[in-house]
């Protein structure tokens, strides 16, 4: 993120001048909000790159768009900043080591396997609930991160497994059981 596009983004919360939370408050509202837990993967010439994201939106339908987001001093963002194409492999309920694993800074977090490449070249979780290939579209600098957005391109998805929900810094299961 440029200097200058943190000045206009400083600029226009002074000017608007208004109370706003504080991160710890912030981190307090989403901490209650569950999320689906997915891994962001993409090929950087011959490195594999990889990171958890619970923040995976889905856009629109017609055309198929989704985003995410990530912060600008993320260790995978000089590679995201150069990708045309990633996949999002949405994590099973088994999965929470997964999770853990791309969370992780400073490893080689596709050393332990359970992942392959599609024929375009871009890695997929092995037993994710579902997955999609993108082409990125945009890279939105907002606050302190980007929000990428996607065209999903293609999908897997397995019947056969639930999602991994990530709920006040823990992992969930959910399924037909907790259905109301």
């Amino acid at each position: 993120m440029t200097a200058e596009t943190l000045h206009a983004l400083d600029r226009l919360l002074r000017d608007q001048d208004e109370p706003q939370l504080s991160p710890q408050q912030y981190k307090e509202v989403f901490r209650q909000h569950p999320a689906g837990v997915a891994v962001v993967a993409l090929r950087d010439g011959e490195r594999r790159i990889g990171f958890t994201a619970t923040s995976v939106i889905s856009v629109s339908a017609a055309p198929p768009l989704l985003a995410f987001s990530l912060a600008s001093t993320s260790s995978s963002w000089d590679a995201l900043s150069r990708a045309r194409t990633l996949t999002v492999s949405f994590l099973s309920a088994d999965q929470d080591d997964v999770s853990a694993r791309f969370a992780t800074s400073g490893i080689d977090r596709f050393a332990a396997g359970g992942w392959y490449d599609l024929g375009s070249g871009e890695p997929v979780i092995e037993g994710a609930v579902s997955w999609v290939r993108g082409r990125v579209l945009q890279r939105t600098p907002v606050g302190d991160s980007y929000l990428v957005s996607l065209r999903a391109l293609e999908h897997g998805t397995s019947q056969d497994t639930t999602p991994l929900v990530y709920h006040d810094r823990s992992y969930h299961r959910i399924g037909s059981h907790t259905a109301i």
